[in-house]
């Protein structure tokens, strides 16, 4: 898997970090949505750790970018954007967290039932079935089985979906299962939250009302932290603003004016 996409013309002042980790290529709507008028990177995370993932989107930024950018963060992508703004402030000039997981682990305990909770039976008992796979050293194709879950919980995780073109998407379940366990342990920690306080660019953060994500466990602990923080709220939106039929066109209209 090459680490780089690019969309339209030089300069390259935006970045789009996908969430996952391990949904390489999720970000592709919107970075060809944005290219119009504007250059875009996408880096796609190939790094099995989380500071090699920090260390491959310097290097990409470095080599590739305009600096400082604009990184906008999805899910995932908003904690990776977050963690590079705090180590390497030189390079960001501002940072946009879209639908970002909870900075606290005490926001964080409900979103696997709310998401279960979501979905009809027989989607229900697929989610638990896979999830259990995950956990299941005699199968072998576990990226399969996660993009598979993935599909499921777009559903659960949305108020009202369009379809979504999965064709740029690779998912590895070699870069969810190790990153993953590292950034969980980073947020239970207090380091994640903590290392808000490096950073110097504004932060502008974009939410569903719908996300089973919580607003509050990003609202509050980043106004906490955040010396320039914005929090702005989608209505009948859920985790991926770009897919909702209610929330789409508000949410390009947010980030068109961010990116000015």
């Amino acid at each position: 898997m090459t680490n780089l996409r690019r969309y339209g013309r030089a300069p390259f002042r935006v970045a789009l970090l996908h969430g996952g980790p391990g949904a390489a290529g999720e970000m592709a709507p919107v970075a060809s949505k944005l290219s119009v008028d504007r250059g875009i990177l996408e880096p796609l995370q190939t790094a099995t750790s989380v500071d090699g993932q920090i260390e491959e989107l310097e290097g990409i930024l470095n080599e590739h970018a305009d600096l400082p950018v604009v990184l906008v963060g999805f899910s995932w992508g908003a904690w990776l954007g977050f963690l590079l703004a705090a180590r390497h402030p030189a390079l960001v000039s501002k940072l946009i967290l879209i639908g970002s997981g909870p900075f606290e682990d005490a926001y964080a305990t409900k979103i696997e039932e709310t998401r279960l909770s979501r979905l009809g039976e027989e989607e229900r008992r697929q989610a638990i079935s896979f999830m259990d796979g995950l956990d299941d050293d005699s199968v072998k194709d576990k990226s399969a089985v996660l993009a598979r879950l993935g599909k499921l919980f777009v559903r659960s995780d949305a108020y009202d979906s369009l379809p979504l073109d999965t064709q740029t998407l690779e998912c590895r379940y070699d870069i969810y299962r190790s990153v993953w366990r590292q950034a969980a342990e980073l947020r239970s920690s207090g380091e994640l939250l903590k290392l808000g306080k490096q950073i110097r660019c504004p932060v502008v953060a974009i939410h569903g009302d719908a996300d089973p994500h919580p607003l509050e466990g990003v609202r509050a602990p980043l106004t906490v932290v955040l010396k320039d923080f914005r929090f702005v709220l989608l209505e009948r939106c859920g985790h991926c603003p770009w897919i909702e039929r209610h929330a789409r066109r508000k949410f390009y209209e947010i980030l068109g004016r961010e990116l000015r």
